[in-house]
């Protein structure tokens, strides 16, 4: 059987699988410079591996308390050393991204303090723990204060703006790589270094914090490596390689993350305590695999950008931008087309494919949300999976997929299902 038969056979059309693969050729050299960063940073992580000397005696766990889990501890140093930070801490216990966030905003704010967030609004689900929508615990309970300033129209940082915003209080500055559910582009390194700069120059005190989530290892340097105090991020995306099961990272400045470890534990305990109940291997496995891993996972949001893009849908990034996260946003400025896309992306997966995802009212955010998730790990978005709010503009974020070869899959079936509900119409000489 050849290969366009077998798609056939899984449910894509000769006429999709011919736009497609005209598609994917045309990317050979955008999908080559892919790889090329993919092995720099493969061989970035195996040095720290190596110098941190790991061994097979570090994948067993802990329970109890989890006094000298020396697994949990290197680990924790090749996360430190891959960032080229003082410490990590790299812990089961952080649930999510969000909770890494609050877990970092909590521990190193005071009440009198003041929270400046200069790339906009941050993801929906920290407004709660700021405080921007009232919540039992948030920021705002504890006295601690925020301010904003929107990025420029052009995506840049706003630095006379930040000037302006900046005062005597202003303890922290939180800088969101990746565009959340906003139809903005995803910050550079380069350019959230010349953020941290500028801050700095201002007040040197002021502790820069980025949160990395859908960054990591895209580029050949992190937040960490242009002056961000504190790095932050879950273990289901990037940085898990599709086979941590859970878990957040925070990287930065020793007394910055050691606020972290007393916050996430208990004041006198911090790093000391944490069970790691067996995942060990898991998590230094899927770190070892997240730079090909993340490598596949933006060849789909690549091959996603160009593909919709010449359908005559907006996308962001376009098709042929420099790319700092694996996030793919496509607007279809009706709720049908974001649906249709995700029940796509529902029907490539390898684990609930005959489920048909619905919008609901999920936890955290202000609108109806849809998501397409068919993961071996429940929420994984480093795996296939997109979602979004269901509100104008009516834009769906795209991202992951564990190879390049089932992102692809993915994004076909999506086209397909936009076809057949005729949302989507192929060229003429397609």
């Amino acid at each position: 059987m050849n290969l366009e038969r077998m798609y056939e056979c899984m449910g894509i059309c000769r006429e999709v699988h011919a736009y497609g693969q005209k598609i994917e050729k045309e990317l050979s050299a955008r999908f080559e410079a892919i790889d090329e960063a993919a092995e720099y940073n493969q061989l970035k992580v195996l040095h720290a591996m190596q110098k941190c000397r790991v061994s097979d005696v570090h994948f067993a766990g802990s329970s109890g308390y989890g006094y000298n889990d020396l697994g949990r501890d290197t680990l924790e140093a090749v996360y430190a050393e891959v960032f080229h930070t003082e410490s990590a801490l790299v812990r089961p216990q952080i649930t999510c991204g969000t909770h890494a966030l609050a877990v970092a905003l909590a521990a190193n704010l005071r009440p009198g303090d003041e929270l400046l967030a200069i790339s906009g609004k941050p993801y929906d689900t920290l407004e709660e723990v700021i405080g921007i929508r009232p919540s039992n615990g948030s920021l705002m309970e504890y006295g601690i204060t925020y301010r904003q300033v929107d990025l420029k129209p052009d995506d840049s940082f706003d630095l006379e703006g930040i000037r302006a915003s900046m005062n005597e209080h202003t303890k922290l500055v939180h800088i969101q790589r990746s565009k959340g559910y906003q139809t903005r582009r995803t910050l550079s390194v380069e350019g959230i270094g010349k953020a941290v700069a500028f801050v700095k120059s201002i007040n040197p005190d002021v502790i820069c914090m980025v949160d990395n989530c859908y960054g990591e290892f895209v580029e050949r340097i992190e937040p960490t490596d242009v002056g961000a105090d504190l790095c932050v991020g879950s273990l289901i995306k990037n940085p898990g390689g599709g086979l941590a099961p859970t878990g957040g990272y925070i990287v930065g400045k020793h007394a910055y993350v050691e606020n972290c470890a007393y916050r996430l534990t208990s004041p006198g305990l911090g790093k000391e305590v944490g069970a790691t109940m067996g995942l060990n291997q898991s998590f230094y496995q899927g770190f070892f695999l997240a730079p090909t891993v993340t490598a596949g996972a933006l060849k789909g949001a690549v091959f996603a950008a160009n593909l919709y893009e010449r359908l005559g849908f907006d996308v962001l990034p376009d098709g042929q931008e420099s790319r700092h996260d694996i996030i793919q946003a496509i607007t279809f400025g009706t709720p049908e087309g974001v649906i249709e896309f995700c029940r796509g992306i529902q029907a490539a997966a390898p684990v609930d494919s005959y489920v048909e995802p619905e919008p609901w009212a999920m936890p955290g955010y202000d609108s109806d949300v849809i998501m397409a998730a068919g993961a071996f790990v429940q929420g994984s978005s480093i795996e296939l999976s997109a979602d979004g709010p269901v509100k104008p503009p009516y834009a769906v974020y795209f991202q992951g997929g564990l190879t390049w070869e089932h992102a692809k899959f993915g994004i076909l079936m999506s086209l397909q299902k936009l076809t057949d509900a005729g949302l989507a119409k192929l060229p003429a000489d397609e």
